[in-house]
């Protein structure tokens, strides 16, 4: 399905009809939008362009997608999650990479819309190296911030019980920035949770949309790179911002446990039209997070 353009009447639409949902019914009005299928604004029907920028041309700071067990000396695959993946073209890029990827969606027309997309489209997403080949892929629904789904990985994706529940990479674009501000915590909280605690596992997120001003709302709400780096160096606990919305960074404060360090950031080569300025320049970072 193609883009709605990102004009302000669009970004209106989605924040008046948002703002019909407070609380936990937050989630709830995204899958009223799956539901009725005709307002989609943020699905770009393609793939990031800065996803596979990432994969190809960084990966000597993300790695690939196998990983040798400390245990047996054997190559086996990393595990992907891709939170709120719309209609599941990132999952099937990181699929093509080797990753055994799980695509979390709330909304069960979501699902139904990754599913059809998969169908009709794998052949659009071939083995990218021969030598690692192609990566299973789940859909799942589930809340991201409840541990149902993390279950569901168990069977659905032949994890077993030796599985720990965590993932050696999490993608998140159009994601945090969906996420109104007070939830940013429990965010940066459960990423930390999810993320596997090593040295080759990365949490890469698409910073979008940085040039929003913060002021006009949201989804998307205007994010900046300190806004990630306040969050994710102080897991599940409350930032303070200003009086326009912008974090307030205190440099001196020592990092929280369990916080995630960002280990590259960039300007990606490409990415979807939507974080490029009027002159095509990206606006876009893509940022690399691990444990420390």
């Amino acid at each position: 399905m193609a883009s709605t353009t990102g004009t302000a009447e669009v970004r209106e639409k989605l924040k008046g009809h948002m703002a019909k949902y407070q609380g936990s019914a937050y989630t709830e009005g995204w899958a009223e939008l799956w539901n009725k299928g005709d307002f989609l604004p943020w699905d770009r029907g393609s793939p990031s362009p800065a996803l596979a920028d990432t994969l190809i041309n960084h990966a000597d700071v993300i790695g690939n997608a196998l990983l040798a067990s400390s245990a047996d000396g054997q190559k086996h695959r990393k595990r992907a999650l891709v939170p709120g993946c719309g209609r599941g073209v990132d999952v099937l890029v990181l699929s093509s990479f080797g990753y055994d990827v799980v695509g979390l969606e709330y909304a069960e027309k979501a699902l139904e819309a990754c599913e059809k997309y998969a169908a009709e489209n794998t052949d659009k997403y071939p083995v990218y190296d021969e030598s690692v080949g192609k990566g299973e892929m789940k859909f799942l629904r589930g809340d991201f911030y409840n541990d149902g789904w993390v279950e569901k990985v168990r069977t659905e994706l032949g994890a077993g019980s030796e599985w720990d529940g965590k993932f050696d990479l999490i993608y998140d674009y159009t994601f945090f920035c969906a996420m109104r501000p007070e939830m940013r915590p429990a965010w940066a909280k459960r990423m930390t949770e999810l993320l596997r605690t090593s040295p080759q596992a990365n949490l890469v997120c698409l910073e979008f949309p940085v040039s929003k001003p913060v002021t006009s709302g949201g989804p998307p709400y205007g994010v900046a790179p300190k806004t990630y780096m306040e969050h994710l160096s102080h897991p599940g606990e409350d930032i303070p911002y200003d009086e326009e919305g912008h974090v307030k960074m205190n440099p001196l404060a020592p990092s929280s446990p369990g916080a995630l360090e960002r280990v590259g950031h960039w300007h990606p080569a490409d990415t979807h039209n939507v974080g490029k300025d009027k002159d095509g320049n990206v606006e876009d970072y893509i940022s690399v997070w691990r444990h420390r």
